[in-house]
Formats: structure tokens, C-alpha cells, sequence
């Protein structure tokens, strides 16, 4: 793995040189914004839709590399869904903590079933190419892959267990909130039996190749506002899904709005909003899991970024993302499920790995940018305040930079 990763490390470095003109200048183009995509223990199966807050395409043929790190846990958590509908209306009545039911003869008492356990560290190795081919149209190709790991020091510090319970003990939360002490810290256990029968397994060091994704933007000039300084553009997408538990294709489409406020100083202001909506398994090329019966998912983003420049017309640029996902199981579900876990045993969320699965999640993010005339450096970290713990936390770094001559 480390043989492989330092040869890829070497090839790119090596584009990177070969690329450089006295001319290769990066300009400002709307917001700066890498993937803030997650590490949800579905989501890495599934392509999902990173809004653009771009003003116009790239000039330039630009590659994206980036290294992403999510700390995702949920301890072992069982679910029954009752058949029989009189059972389901008389468990409605009942707050879900409280429901009893007798699932042992399927039989008189026919029910779904699913389990999960989600422990790891979740690395994401992407590569994102934008390729301007018209001046107000760019495709995009993506490549994700994944590796499953301990998140042991010192390759993940930020979002290890170590430091996620220290903040925890001494910051904020209390002593072991959510049972990572109970299991042990810097462990692997990532496992789902889905209900129809079918088992997901993975283990310390697995790395997978989660897809391929195509992105095509469209930036309409009927509806830019120069003078005002309002852009949109619009996006259709492909994902092509290329692990064993889901060879399957995604089709999506998103809208994406940027306002720019142009400060005396020639520092400026940007905000971003954009919605998408993608639908999952479009087409399956074998049988798959079930990553979540409701077909579709939907996202909201709302961004503002602040930039100032430099003498030297570098710039600095910070921003604050919101990010919004609908849910991955059908709501109706929750008014009837029977949930078992170790309650007991850990002193808080050990139903959040099924019931997670039934609710809208949202993130913060927060970001840096620094753009030098020849690159771009990115970094930013993700919080969970709902404490969904999918990720609980997650850091990632992106470089950018030109391959390509600018187009004429």
C-alpha cells in the first residue's frame, strides 16, 4: 500500500511540473469549496452530489486531489419491522423504546430483520478532473476510493478515538457519551446484515474503489447578472458504483447559486446556495445490498466565503458551509420498529446506527483556502452538532492545480 501510494505521489508531482507555464495563473472563480462529501458508512457505496459554487468553468483543465478522513461509530444495534399491519398500528401507539413484541415465530409473527455495527476510520482518496469544453459548459470525472482503518496516531490524529474521547472526558460530553470505550478505541467493526439476507463485511486495511462519477455543468449566460455580480449553474450527474456490494448506476441533477459583494479594498464576499436531488440504483448490474429503501436522496448547501488578497494577488479565503442530506430508510418505518441494543451497557446513542438511517443529516463545515498562482491548497474540518456520529468528525485536504494549456 505504501509502495503504491508513493508512487502515485510521485506521478502527480511529476504532472504537476511538467504542467507549469509562466503564464498559469489561478483566478478567483466564485467559491472555493472542496468535497465535503462524508464518510457515511452507506454513502462510500453510493455516488453522492457535491454542489458547485463555481461562476463559470475552469479555464484551464484543473486536477483535484484530495485526502479526506471520517471517524464513524455506531455499536451493535438490531432491528425487527413487524409484517402484520395491526401489529404495526398497535406499536404506533407506543414511544419506540418502549415497544414490545415477540419476533421468535416468524411464523405467527412474520417481521424483517437488519443489524449494524459501524467502528473505523474512514479514509476517501479522490481525484476530481473539471475540463472546460465550451466558455460557459465543463465536465467533470471523478475517482473514489476508500481504506478502512484503526485511525491509530499518527495518521489520523484529529479524528482518532484517542482524541475524540479526550475531547469527550476533559472538554465537552462526559466520559465515554457514546460506548467507544466500551468496545475499545482504535478498533475496526464494520458489519451489516441488511433484510433481505445479505451481509456487508469490512476489516482493518480493506480499500475499495467506490466509483466513477461524471458531472456536467452548465452556466447559463440568459441568466447572469454581471452588474449585479449573480451567477448560476446547473449540473446533471452520472455515478457509476464499482464495489461488490452495489455495481449499480446513480442519475442526478442540481441547481447551484452564487452572489459575490465586492468590498471597497477589493476583498470580497461570497455566498453560495444550491440544492440537488440524486436517485440511487438507477440500474443494477447484480444483486446488491440495501443501502437504505428510500430511492433518493436529496441535498441542500448553503455557503459564504470571505477572501482577502494579498500584494502579490494571492488570497486567503474562509468559509462556513451547511450541508443538508435527506434521509437514507422510508420514515414510516419508525412508527413501528422494534430496536435492541446494549442500552444498558453504553450511556448514550446505542440506537443511532439504525435510527440515523430514518433521519435528515446535517453537518458544519469549515474551510481554508489558500490560492497561490500555480495551485490551490484546501482544508477544512466537518462536525456533526446532531451528533449523528456518521461521521462524528471529519478533516480533509485538497490540492488543485492546472494540467492543461488555457482554452482559447
Amino acid at each position: 500500500m505504501f509502495k503504491n501510494t508513493l508512487i502515485l505521489l510521485i506521478l502527480t508531482w511529476s504532472v504537476y511540473i511538467t504542467a507549469q507555464e509562466k503564464d498559469s495563473i489561478l483566478l478567483k472563480n466564485g467559491i472555493d469549496k472542496p468535497s465535503l462529501i462524508s464518510t457515511h458508512h452507506f454513502g462510500i457505496f453510493s455516488s453522492r452530489i457535491n454542489q458547485n459554487f463555481k461562476i463559470a468553468p475552469p479555464q484551464k483543465t484543473m486536477l483535484t486531489i484530495s485526502n479526506i478522513n471520517g471517524n464513524n461509530f455506531h455499536p451493535f444495534v438490531e432491528t425487527h419491522l413487524p409484517k402484520n399491519a395491526q401489529v404495526r398500528e398497535d406499536l404506533s401507539k407506543v414511544i419506540w423504546h418502549d415497544r414490545r413484541f415477540n419476533f421468535i415465530d416468524q411464523e405467527q409473527t412474520p417481521a424483517d430483520y437488519f443489524n449494524i455495527i459501524i467502528d473505523a476510520v474512514i479514509k476517501e482518496f479522490r481525484a476530481d478532473v473539471n475540463i472546460p469544453i465550451s466558455k460557459n459548459q465543463e465536465l467533470g470525472i471523478t475517482l473514489r476510493t476508500y481504506l478502512i482503518t484503526k485511525g491509530k496516531y499518527p495518521f489520523s490524529v484529529f479524528t482518532s478515538d484517542e482524541t475524540i474521547e479526550w475531547f469527550h472526558s476533559n472538554i465537552a460530553g462526559g466520559e465515554d457519551p457514546y460506548g467507544r470505550r466500551y468496545y475499545g478505541l482504535n478498533q475496526v467493526h464494520f458489519e451489516y446484515n441488511d433484510r433481505n439476507g445479505n451481509n456487508l463485511t469490512l476489516n482493518n486495511g480493506d480499500f475499495f474503489v467506490g466509483g466513477l462519477e461524471f458531472n456536467h455543468f452548465y452556466y447559463p449566460s440568459f441568466l447572469t447578472n454581471k452588474a449585479k455580480h449573480i451567477y448560476f449553474n446547473f449540473g446533471s450527474h452520472v455515478g457509476v458504483n464499482t464495489s461488490k456490494y452495489n455495481k449499480s448506476i446513480d442519475l442526478g441533477l442540481s441547481l447551484n447559486a452564487v452572489k459575490k459583494i465586492i468590498l471597497k479594498n477589493k476583498n470580497e464576499f461570497n455566498f453560495g446556495a444550491g440544492i440537488s436531488a440524486l436517485r440511487k440504483n438507477v440500474i443494477n448490474f447484480k444483486d446488491v445490498i440495501d443501502l437504505g429503501n428510500n430511492p433518493y436522496l436529496g441535498t441542500f448547501e448553503g455557503h459564504i466565503e470571505y477572501t482577502k488578497y494579498t500584494k502579490k494577488k494571492h488570497y486567503h479565503a474562509f468559509g462556513i458551509n451547511y450541508r443538508l442530506q435527506t434521509r437514507y430508510n422510508k420514515l414510516k418505518e419508525t412508527d413501528y420498529f422494534r430496536l435492541l441494543g446494549k442500552w444498558q451497557e453504553i450511556n448514550g446513542g446505542w440506537q443511532n446506527g439504525v435510527t440515523t438511517l430514518y433521519a435528515t443529516l446535517t453537518d458544519w463545515n469549515v474551510i481554508y483556502t489558500y490560492a497561490h498562482n500555480k495551485y490551490k491548497v484546501s482544508i477544512y474540518f466537518k462536525e456533526d452538532l446532531k451528533v449523528t456520529n456518521a461521521p462524528d468528525f471529519q478533516t480533509g485536504i485538497s490540492l488543485m492545480f492546472p494540467i492543461s494549456k488555457k482554452i482559447k
